[in-house]
């Protein structure tokens, strides 16, 4: 894996990454038991669990910042990894997210040194298991683009805050 920033930015808010937000600390308290493996299999399985992807059901919201995720329980995988980045650093384990190009869409997910491992892990697959030792992925079989960001890459957070409803051709085909 490459890392588009400094170690400490891993841990860092962003405008889509709000981890001073109080829904986000307090589900990141309330998910906070146990060790950095137990809490990153939590959060991993709360988003995972509680948080549908807006195409899977239809919800035209595309919320971005990891709040309004939270919140609103939809979101695309984008704001689904944003969500899961924030509850971890919130929790105090170095998080960014990463982007997997699978057939003509790039697909969003993230990554977390747990147990002393980078490990790249999707909360968007409903059949996706929570790893802390090898990359869990819905589309295991698709090309991972290898860089680990701080922050949303722009391509992708432009095009969530301007799109207003949910629409499959505006989401983005390349980094």
């Amino acid at each position: 894996m490459d890392f588009a920033a400094e170690p400490w930015d891993y841990l860092a808010a962003c405008e889509a990454i709000d981890i001073e937000h109080p829904l986000v600390q307090s589900t990141a308290a309330r998910l906070r038991t146990g060790d950095d493996i137990a809490y990153a299999r939590a959060a991993f399985e709360h988003v995972r669990d509680r948080i549908t992807h807006s195409m899977d059901t239809g919800d035209p919201r595309v919320p971005w910042r990891a709040s309004d995720v939270l919140d609103q329980r939809t979101g695309l995988c984008f704001a689904q990894s944003h969500a899961y980045v924030a509850l971890l650093r919130a929790g105090g384990i170095q998080a960014g997210l990463c982007y997997q190009q699978c057939s003509g869409f790039v697909h969003g997910l993230a990554a977390a040194l747990v147990d002393d491992r980078w490990v790249r892990l999707d909360p968007r697959g409903a059949d996706v298991r929570f790893s802390a030792s090898e990359d869990a992925l819905a589309y295991p079989g698709d090309p991972v683009h290898p860089t680990v960001y701080a922050t949303p890459h722009p391509t992708v957070l432009n095009t969530l805050k301007d799109m207003k409803t949910l629409t499959a051709a505006g989401l983005p085909t390349t980094l």
